[in-house]
């Protein structure tokens, strides 16, 4: 046979198959194309695996079953994550928490010496259980949220494509692609499988995801293999598959890779920058403790809970004074574990993660993570028309063709059998689309873009016989749609060897490369003087909201064909004197509640620009239905503008120009990336939409890239941030909401974590300084910890979003993350802790009336008082911080379950361990008077806030008094 080379093997039958799994995965990894000749080419290997080309598999649940068993399905095992030990071991690693174990170990040997096991242990073994209590609960927590990125990396490539299945288009997964499925690829999509290139126009793949190389590579018959992961460049093919999932280079790659889920945002650096400087100086008091605590061990000045003196030079046991440094090392170590935010890093992976998956419900899948607080600070919403801002449903309901509007739309009476077998031939071949009738009769199925549903439904009730027209014709070169030209055209040969170049495309740029129409007579006529007709017709359409699309065609002379494959595949189709078909007007009417979402927009202080290759009377007219134009807004340059206007203007102008823009049309991709551009420049924070590959650059451009999910290629979608389900303008409201949810939580937890940091940094300094002890210790401090890092994150960051959010400005870029309303909130609770407790501190056993018992009881219930109202001001700061700007902080409380849950079990621990667990944190049993005590000192702290809450607060941010001079004196 010719051109088989000396190592293709002959096709060895297996069960129902003509070839087996290791002859199909050889040929398509080696590239072999003899062995492929061999084989028959595409139609032979089409029959070998039992797949017409024309209508594809069978689709039934055997088959697909069958294909599956001998060839394998088109999934990969994925690398598993990290384990929950290997978190567990991460969370071991904190410095703080390890010498915090040390102390326990030699606290827990030291007090088993000299007290006996039976009550030795309790101090070191508190200690000990507390530190593992925050290992293990941090490690659940970092687990948790590990989990839920997986299961969204697991969405993402959960990509959905249409196949051919028993002559129809169907949506499936790319996990549900077969070996010989039959899929046709487009511009922008992925290729979803290995396979081979069935039949082509212009098809140029993008190989670099395998190779790294950045050419796009064509694909012909010569070349026709195909390769799993890469993207369609441009151009139009069909191929059939013959690799799936781990039997592909792609497949291979992908188990042999884990999704990195360690991206950093924006805000969590800024927050370990936060973090850090917090540490240092809570690392600066710790060793100002230590000091102090041991200066006045050693000299003498170191009282026990019954007023004798620790430390007496010569008299004092190396065993004691040993027991007694460790007790003073480990109160420094605390010091450090509560003044060391770990909670800020945590509670921006919990919020982020939790706002992921809420957007997740709300229709937007987060790609990238910072994407998430951006989204917040977004000051511009640049959006697309079609499928965002209106339902994506179109309809064909005017018609105008040889200077006549069609009433009614659908008789093919009223034309000339000239002009509808013209017609019917550029419906039926220009197009992506597949129109599918059922043997037995029922509705006709039709697929393809929106657009061309729509005007091959109207073809097919003008009395168009799809399959037919197809067979009356062969397609000899396809120009795809093009958003640059907005036309797409495609070159035919009848049957009776005449050629046709058919055109299809924006009425106003169709109509201007047309010399002439075909009247109602069949008779070809000059267009000049029934060119104004026309553009009028264009106009009243536009300006009711309809798309307007013209089809047109022109006969070309067979000699002119070029010859060869290779030239025929560079031909440029001549898109002048061209003959008017038909004029069509498509209604896509707007979503519902889209004009309630720009609304909202306007409100939150985002401005919706309008940026569409429609018609600038279409859009003008779509955009006063939405509200994005008001009925008294200016609606004329630079207000409404179209692409080439401002593509034409200066770099300089074109900043000035972009602030006015509301709406943009019959611009291209480089006209929307200008515009994101100048936005940018001009200081806006800029979310964009986008479903082209060409809108890639405008998407990786913007400060936030939002993709379409359905109508978007695989191409935008790779570029985008977060990619829009329902490619519903309502959803990106909602992932603004998100966003800035996202941001409001992290402060609510800031304000919140601080508050109990400054607290009982103070009181432990105050009290260690003044009297050599600390009235929270190790044990009852680590708690605390667990409360404001762990619980606190959880209970603030799982916020949902409210209605308020959207009622404030953006979040500005640079704006400081302590706002005046948190550092008033902030100082207020702090100082009223600060100066209660230290009341409690000094006199609290003369307001308690201790008097009765021993000093060491006295002392352990006083201490014990103070533990317990610190916790509970936590507690009631909890519900401070929900609203750090709103009176009533207990607005939509009871719709937060985990909030209230939170609450409720470290209330119900905290009564646990005074009643219950004294013995191993150094508390004893409150009556209800002590209780009675606490509650109300935990609960003023809810009026106080209300109270400080009406306290105005500067505009200007206080952080600029600190950073202004800092700033000065680096540079002196």
């Amino acid at each position: 046979m010719e051109g088989v080379g000396p190592n293709a093997t002959p096709p060895t039958a297996i069960g129902d198959y003509g070839i087996v799994l290791e002859q199909l995965a050889s040929m398509t990894r080696d590239h072999d194309f003899s062995a492929l000749q061999q084989y028959g080419g595409a139609k032979g290997l089409s029959n070998m695996l039992k797949t017409n080309i024309e209508r594809g598999i069978s689709g039934d649940e055997t088959d697909i079953l069958k294909r599956r068993n001998t060839f394998g399905s088109n999934t990969y095992p994925q690398k598993k994550g990290r384990s929950f030990l290997r978190f567990l071991w991460e969370a071991w690693q904190d410095l703080t928490l390890i010498i915090l174990i040390v102390a326990a170990a030699a606290s827990l040997a030291l007090g088993m010496k000299t007290e006996g096991i039976k009550e030795g242990w309790y101090d070191g073994g508190s200690i000990a259980f507390a530190v593992l209590l925050v290992i293990f609960v941090t490690a659940v927590s970092d687990y948790r949220q590990s989990l839920q990125f997986q299961n969204l990396n697991e969405e993402k490539r959960n990509i959905q494509l249409e196949i051919m299945r028993g002559g129809r288009m169907v949506k499936v997964s790319i996990h549900d692609i077969v070996v010989g499925d039959i899929v046709p690829l487009n511009i922008g999509d992925q290729v979803p499988a290995d396979g081979i290139l069935v039949s082509g126009h212009s098809l140029a793949i993008d190989e670099s995801s395998m190779t790294g190389e950045s050419e796009t590579v064509h694909k012909d018959q010569k070349a026709p293999f195909l390769m799993s992961g890469c993207k369609v460049a441009d151009g139009v093919g069909i191929m059939l598959v013959t690799g799936v999932g781990i039997n592909t280079e792609w497949g291979l790659l992908m188990a042999s890779i884990s999704e990195d889920t360690g991206e950093e945002t924006p805000l969590q650096v800024r927050l370990n920058g936060v973090a850090t400087f917090i540490g240092i100086v809570g690392l600066a008091v710790a060793l100002s403790v230590l000091v102090i605590l041991l200066v006045r061990y050693f000299t003498g000045n170191t009282e026990d809970a019954d007023g004798h003196v620790q430390f007496i030079k010569g008299s004092t046991s190396i065993s004691h004074v040993v027991d007694d440094i460790i007790k003073i090392v480990t109160i420094a170590v605390t010091i450090v574990v509560v003044a060391v935010p770990e909670g800020l890093p945590l509670a921006v992976t919990l919020t982020l993660a939790y706002s992921m998956r809420k957007m997740m419900a709300d229709k937007a899948l987060v790609r990238r993570l910072s994407a998430c607080e951006t989204m917040g600070s977004a000051t511009t919403i640049c959006s697309d028309k079609t499928g965002t801002l209106t339902k994506n449903e179109m309809t064909v309901v005017e018609a105008y063709a040889g200077r006549k509007k069609l009433d009614p739309l659908n008789d093919s009476s009223q034309l000339h059998e000239v002009v509808t077998s013209l017609l019917y031939d550029g419906v039926a071949q220009n197009t992506q689309g597949n129109v599918f009738v059922p043997k037995g009769g029922g509705d006709v199925e039709i697929s393809g873009s929106p657009t061309e549903k729509a005007i091959l439904l109207w073809a097919v009730k003008l009395g168009m016989k799809f399959d037919v027209s197809r067979s009356e014709s062969t397609v000899l070169h396809v120009v795809p749609f093009n958003s640059q030209k907005k036309r797409g055209g495609v070159a035919i040969k009848r049957n009776n060897s005449e050629v046709y170049i058919h055109w299809k495309g924006a009425a106003e740029l169709v109509l201007a490369s047309c010399t002439r129409y075909v009247d109602l007579n069949g008779q070809f006529q000059p267009i000049e003087e029934e060119k104004d007709f026309f553009k009028q017709a264009i106009d009243d359409m536009a300006a009711r909201s309809l798309r307007c699309v013209a089809i047109a065609c022109r006969q070309h002379d067979l000699d002119g064909i070029p010859a060869d494959e290779e030239s025929l595949d560079k031909w440029v189709l001549p898109e002048d004197d061209l003959v008017l078909l038909a004029i069509v007007g498509i209604k896509d009417p707007c979503r519902p509640w889209v004009k309630d979402a720009v609304k909202v927009c306007v409100e939150a202080g985002v401005k919706v620009r309008m940026v569409t290759g429609d018609n600038i009377q279409t859009a003008k007219a779509i955009a006063l239905e939405c509200g994005i134009l008001g009925p008294s807004d200016n609606a004329s340059e630079p207000n409404v503008i179209e692409g080439c206007v401002f593509r034409a203007l200066s770099e300089k102008d074109r900043e000035q120009v972009a602030k006015l823009i509301t709406v943009m049309g019959r611009s291209s991709p480089s006209d929307k990336l200008l515009l994101v551009q100048a936005l940018r420049k001009g200081g806006d924070v800029v979310a964009v939409t986008g479903d082209g590959t060409n809108d890639a650059p405008a998407l990786h451009e913007a400060d936030i890239g939002l993709a379409m999910g359905i109508q978007g290629t695989e191409v935008a979608k790779e570029s985008a941030d977060i990619i829009i389900l329902d490619d519903n303008f309502a959803s990106v409201v909602k992932v603004v909401r998100w966003g800035r949810s996202v941001y409001a939580n992290i402060q609510k937890f800031i304000q919140f974590q601080l508050t109990v940091n400054v607290a009982a940094l103070v009181i432990n300094v105050v009290s260690s300084v003044s009297s050599g002890d600390v009235p929270l210790n190790a044990v009852q401090l680590l708690w605390v910890n667990l409360i404001m890092d762990t619980l606190g994150a959880l209970a603030l960051a799982t916020e949902p979003p409210t209605d308020h959010l959207m009622h404030r400005s953006p979040v500005g870029r640079r704006e400081p993350l302590i706002t005046n309303i948190m550092w008033r909130n902030l100082i207020i609770q702090a100082f009223y802790q600060v100066c209660v407790l230290l009341v409690l501190n000094f006199s609290g056993k003369s307001i308690l009336k201790l008097n009765d018992g021993t000093t060491h009881r006295a002392t352990m219930v006083k201490n014990s008082v103070i533990f317990n109202a610190f916790v509970l001001c936590q507690i009631f700061n909890e519900f401070n911080a929900r609203k750090p700007d709103q009176i009533n902080v207990f607005s939509g409380v009871t719709g937060n379950h985990l909030f209230m849950a939170i609450v409720g079990t470290t209330l119900v621990l905290q009564i646990i361990i005074i009643e219950f667990l004294g013995k191993f944190t150094t508390t004893v049993k409150l009556d209800w008077k002590q209780w009675l005590v606490c509650v109300g000192i935990g609960f003023i702290s809810w009026p106080l806030a209300m109270v400080g809450k009406l306290i105005p607060v500067p505009a200007t941010p206080l952080a600029t008094y600190f950073v202004k001079p800092f700033r000065r004196w680096r540079r002196a």
